[in-house]
């Protein structure tokens, strides 16, 4: 008798588009590694894990923290934690952690983050760590929960963000350190558009996640291969264009300070940027 096929293993990226061409190539290779097929859609939803429709993703780290909220209230989240980026670069000191690079037009006269009150500010999306929590964290820290900027746009991802700084359209946003570098990288012109003049963080990077309902077997599998994956020589072009070193194993106490910016928030009572 013919074997069946196993169906595909369901991945979704929730982040940045320009990232997408590096996530392609990641689940392509867990797809050979585990010989098992997959696919790769982009997510709208955080409520598909829940609903069986994801299996597997790539989240920014604060709905990773929001999916696990529910353990207060004795319910187990819709994700688990697989693994996480360390990048490539000093700053990031072999440690699985990202920045946000506050940024201005090249001619602004703004030279720090705490010079941008009464500047227009555009951030990529609400459920943005890098783009949103951690601004809303850092003016937390300064004090300024009440109107500290003068506009807030949402420009709907970083890339737009970047090029709404660079034609003038806002003053100032805080980009993914790891999405501006790929940004500056692959689109030179706007080197000489935007610079960068403070910067907010660390805090724990995206990790990847398999959704509750995926089985052990697989999950381990899943592991595997992406804690391998840096030592592959067939992955390291791919793993380059998204500045990534390897992948790293990492446990839900490590987005405790992410826990810590939103808690912050919560307790000033500031919940939104405008």
């Amino acid at each position: 008798m013919r074997s069946s096929t196993p169906p595909a293993i369901r991945f979704a990226t929730y982040l940045a588009p320009n990232m997408y061409r590096v996530y392609a190539q990641i689940v392509a290779y867990m797809e050979r590694h585990i010989g098992q097929p997959t696919t790769l859609v982009v997510g709208t939803s955080f409520a598909a894990f829940e609903r069986g429709e994801i299996d597997a993703g790539f989240i920014c780290g604060w709905p990773y923290v929001e999916l696990t909220r529910c353990r207060a209230l004795g319910q187990q989240p819709a994700v688990e934690l697989l693994a996480a980026p360390v990048l490539q670069g000093a700053r990031y000191a072999g440690r699985p952690i990202s920045f946000s690079d506050v940024i201005v037009h090249r001619d602004s006269a703004h030279q720090a983050f705490r010079d941008l009150r009464g500047c227009s500010w555009a951030y990529n999306d609400r459920d943005s760590q890098s783009g949103y929590n951690l601004t809303r964290y850092a003016l937390v820290c300064l004090g300024e929960t009440r109107g500290f900027f003068g506009r807030v746009v949402e420009a709907g991802f970083h890339q737009e963000a970047i090029r709404m700084v660079a034609s003038g359209a806002v003053d100032a946003a805080a980009i993914d350190s790891q999405v501006l570098a790929v940004e500056l990288r692959d689109h030179l012109q706007l080197r000489d558009q935007v610079r960068i003049i403070d910067t907010l963080g660390p805090s724990t990077i995206q990790p990847v996640v398999a959704a509750r309902h995926l089985a052990p077997l697989l999950k381990d599998a899943l592991c595997a291969a992406l804690h391998t994956m840096g030592d592959d020589p067939t992955m390291r072009a791919s793993l380059d264009v998204g500045f990534i070193a390897r992948f790293v194993p990492i446990d839900d106490a490590t987005y405790d300070d992410i826990r810590a910016m939103v808690a912050a928030a919560e307790a000033a009572d500031f919940r939104d940027l405008a």
